[in-house]
């Protein structure tokens, strides 16, 4: 059963929609996103958010939620955005 939480890590906020701009995806985000996806291990977040950031990244929806302290898991929209999974 999806705790509160889990839901919002999953679903996002359903009433502001996020855009990624392509040049966001840098081969060190892509990477990161890609690692994270894989392996579960959902502490490289905030690293994350640094490279979102690094990669011209200002989206406070998108970094507010990448430094968040979770619970992050499987599905978390951020790294399916960037993926390309939504």
């Amino acid at each position: 059963m999806f705790s509160p939480a889990v839901a919002r890590d999953v679903l996002g906020n359903p009433f502001r929609s996020v855009a990624v701009d392509p040049s966001w995806l840098t081969t060190n985000v892509l990477t990161l996103a890609a690692q994270v996806y894989a392996s579960r291990d959902f502490s490289a977040m905030p690293i994350l958010a640094d490279a979102l950031q690094d990669a011209g990244c200002n989206s406070a929806e998108i970094l507010d939620h990448c430094r968040a302290p979770g619970p992050h898991v499987r599905g978390c929209w951020v790294v399916d955005l960037l993926l390309g999974k939504t």
